[in-house]
């Protein structure tokens, strides 16, 4: 095998032009009572932009009508929830007017809050848990995203939660991957297995494993290389890793995230699904929320792609990765 052990210093800066997002030095985890300020801060762009549309049907003070409903309609398609979620939720809500009136826009806004909870908890499972170290999961997704630097954030977060973490560089087709990685393995202080750059990823995954193994390592995270579905080729590559991971544990991978880039909105929405089609995916990082009034779209994603939103992507920052909560989500949206 070509892959080594990495760890310790710090590696030079990438020159790679994609790098929107450079690691910084870390900072203190922020305690949990200042989740909801993070993820509601996350959002403003969103919340700000959904407000507007919606004060005009939440002020209401009479019984919500058809013609509100359509206001709100309208409104929930500028924030990227997307024709079917949107008419989804707009069908449970004229059900519910059917049944019993509903009086006002307040009674509205926990009614349109609940069924927005109820589209992101639908595909929430429990996680996978590893019968033994390590547990495995795979980044995946295209180039752009923000996967090498979610890899990063996410070995951070364990570590975080007194996990001991091994970051696997398996991404050894685009250039500057496995320094950017490096750079993240040193600002979290955990270590890294890395190849040449056009080296085999499942060799580099096999002897990441072999090491996490070896070492009772907690998690193993795994970087792979940017891929659109119709790359044969890498689909076949990640396919092979897959068949190596659980040829040395029988259940790896325990996870495969997604990272999707949440500014992309409903452009994306279409390419993930073909995506995870062909890749086993079971959860979906949203990358760069807090740049975006498109936030509506982590509705879209667990409805259409019936995939839990697992992590998102609230900053630059070593931290700025938030384990998804779908309560406050929903109320960081709506208030």
């Amino acid at each position: 095998m070509f892959s080594k052990l990495f760890g310790g210093r710090k590696a030079e800066a990438p020159e790679e032009s994609d790098l929107s997002e450079q690691p910084r030095e870390p900072e203190a985890e922020p305690v949990k009572s200042n989740f909801f300020d993070r993820m509601k801060q996350a959002v403003t762009r969103t919340r700000e932009s959904l407000s507007t549309r919606l004060e005009g049907v939440l002020a209401l003070t009479r019984t919500v009508d058809e013609s509100a409903l359509e206001d709100l309609e309208s409104a929930l398609l500028t924030s990227d929830l997307g024709l079917p979620t949107t008419t989804a939720i707009l069908d449970q809500l004229r059900d519910r007017a059917r049944r019993k009136d509903i009086e006002g826009g307040a009674e509205l806004r926990e009614l349109l809050k609940e069924e927005i909870r109820t589209i992101l908890e639908a595909p929430r499972q429990p996680v996978v848990q590893a019968a033994s170290p390590p547990r495995v999961i795979f980044l995946v997704g295209v180039n752009g995203t923000g996967k090498t630097t979610t890899s990063g954030k996410l070995a951070a977060w364990y570590r975080a939660e007194n996990k001991s973490v091994l970051l696997c560089a398996a991404d050894t087709f685009r250039a500057a991957a496995i320094e950017q990685l490096e750079i993240w393995a040193s600002r979290s202080d955990v270590q890294m297995i890395k190849t040449k750059q056009g080296g085999d990823p499942a060799a580099v995954l096999y002897d990441a494993i072999e090491a996490a193994k070896a070492r009772k390592t907690d998690v193993l995270v795994v970087d792979t290389a940017g891929r659109l579905h119709t790359k044969t080729g890498l689909m076949d590559e990640l396919d092979k890793m897959r068949r190596t991971a659980k040829r040395l544990i029988p259940d790896a991978p325990h996870e495969v995230l997604l990272v999707m880039d949440a500014t992309t909105g409903q452009n994306g929405l279409q390419q993930a699904r073909l995506f995870t089609e062909a890749s086993g995916v079971t959860g979906i990082v949203l990358t760069k929320l807090d740049g975006t009034a498109k936030g509506g779209i982590a509705v879209a994603i667990a409805r259409e792609l019936n995939l839990p939103v697992r992590y998102v992507g609230v900053g630059e920052k070593i931290n700025d990765l938030l384990e998804f909560d779908p309560k406050s989500f929903t109320d960081s949206l709506l208030g």
